[in-house]
Order: structure tokens, then sequence, then C-alpha cells
């Protein structure tokens, strides 16, 4: 894990935004979850240093279109970043808050309906 904060240096807020809008329904309801819900845990400020920063890289990984299995293969090259979520969101389960997982439901609800 400790490779994936290499790629925290890739992210930035509206490159998260546009990716994760524009592949929405390739990640589905679960993957948007995980994504957002990782998103607004990174936003909050009582979530710890060591936490934000795997978070950050994971979705840094997500927003680098060049990684393990390049995103530009139609659906397979999403695996490794959906994989990649859902590890980084069990590895920080104890900082995510229950607001974290009804924002990121609530958007995707708005978004997916």
């Amino acid at each position: 894990m400790d490779q994936v904060y290499e790629y925290g240096r890739h992210y930035d807020d509206e490159a998260f935004g546009e990716k994760v809008w524009r592949v929405a329904r390739i990640l589905g309801r679960k993957g948007l979850v995980e994504a957002l819900t990782l998103f607004y845990a990174l936003k909050d400020p009582d979530t710890p240093a060591r936490a934000r920063g795997l978070i950050l890289g994971t979705l840094g990984y997500f927003v680098f279109p060049f990684d393990a299995l390049p995103d530009l293969v139609p659906f397979v090259g999403y695996t490794d970043d959906l994989a990649l979520l859902g590890v980084c969101l069990g590895v920080v389960a104890m900082h995510v808050k229950e607001e974290h997982r009804h924002q990121a439901e609530t958007t995707v609800r708005e978004w997916l309906g």
C-alpha cells in the first residue's frame, strides 16, 4: 500500500469530479459510493493525516489514466481502480463517518436516480 501514496500528486478535486462523473455508469452505484465516500472523508478535517494520505493516493490513482490497467481499455481498465477503492475503504473504515457514506449515497442518488 505504500506505493499508493505516490499517486497523491496526481489528485485534484477538479480531475476527480470530472473522472467520477465521466465514468459513473462504468463504476456503478457501489463503485461511485466508495469513491465519493473516500472523497468526503478526505475533505473532513477530522480524518487523521495517515488516513487522508492513503485516501489521497487512492483517489490520485483513480484519476491517473496510466496506472496498472490503463483506463483507456473499456471496462477492464477500471477493475484495478475499483479494487483499490474497496481496499482503501476497508483500511480507513474506522475513520469513515456515517455522514461521509450518507453524503456519497445522496450524491449517487441525485446523479443516477
